[in-house]
């Protein structure tokens, strides 16, 4: 028999609101030197820099070389967003100093999320074929069966992305607390097929999402990648899992991704969508 959790997920009483963003994730090394105009501060800084742009650059040749997107307007507006991207450390993979005897000279590798100017990725989302397009980079669509919720109704969850990925279903409910709904104890899929829209809950999952109080704003968040996501700390709570993170270090854990030297490409494509709904008495 399903389990009825208290998820009382939150859809705006007008239309659903829904957020997603693309970006990328690669492994980039940066290198600089101090001669007599830099202090050791200042080499690491303008290493770090370095090894930034090379993750710009190495994520716009990747869309360059992997993206076959019909519309050549729709690919220039992609690559121009990728190469004034943002770049956010995720991790610093490993840093050294040369021996003094050798040179001053300092090395950084870092894990970055490439993010892509949001003026020029505006123009591309807002074309609405990035999403039928398996050749455009990773896109994915969280979103609910019906706009708003009262006590007793039951809520649908659903998802698709638009090329094979990698992907998680977090529930964060009005108090704050986060469950993890897929991958779950008994559904432990993880890996969704592009085109396809996939249902939660549904199958194997023991549980069902009925609204009931405390009613207010909540959310559902979908991330997705085309490498196998970063690992959270969770509690096992029989149908589903809770998350013990707070939500911005799910943010980062979560594109703790294992770039492996076995990958063909050190790019991996990353996306997150957010359903935001509302439910009442």
């Amino acid at each position: 028999m399903k389990t009825r959790l208290s998820l009382y997920l939150f859809i705006l009483a007008l239309p659903l609101l829904v957020n997603a963003e693309q970006s990328s994730i690669t492994k980039a090394d940066g290198y600089s030197c101090m001669g007599v105009d830099h202090s050791r501060k200042q080499t690491e800084n303008l290493a770090l820099q370095d090894a930034k742009r090379n993750a710009v650059e190495f994520s716009k040749t990747y869309i360059e070389s992997e993206t076959e997107m019909e519309n050549f307007q729709l690919k220039k507006d992609l690559v121009t967003a990728f190469s004034k991207a943002k770049v956010k450390v995720i991790d610093v993979l490993n840093e050294v100093w040369d021996d003094p005897a050798t040179g001053d000279c300092y090395t950084i590798k870092i894990q970055a999320e490439v993010i892509p100017a949001k003026a020029e990725m505006q123009k591309v989302v807002a074309s609405s074929t990035m999403m039928e397009d398996p050749r455009a980079p990773l896109t994915i669509k969280v979103w609910t069966n019906q706009d708003t919720f009262r006590a007793g109704e039951v809520m649908k969850v659903f998802l698709r992305g638009n090329k094979p990925f990698y992907g998680r279903l977090i529930y964060i409910d009005a108090s704050g607390t986060k469950l993890q709904i897929l991958p779950n104890p008994y559904r432990k899929e993880n890996y969704f097929q592009g085109g396809v829209i996939y249902e939660v809950p549904t199958g194997n999952d023991k549980f069902d999402l009925t609204i009931q109080e405390p009613f207010g704003t909540e959310k559902v968040v979908l991330y997705g990648s085309t490498a196998p996501l970063g690992q959270l700390s969770t509690a096992n709570l029989g149908p589903v899992l809770q998350v013990k993170e707070p939500e911005k270090v799910i943010a980062a854990k979560t594109r703790g991704i294992a770039l492996t030297t076995e990958r063909k490409e050190q790019v991996s494509e990353f996306a997150e969508a957010v359903a935001e709904v509302t439910t009442d008495s």
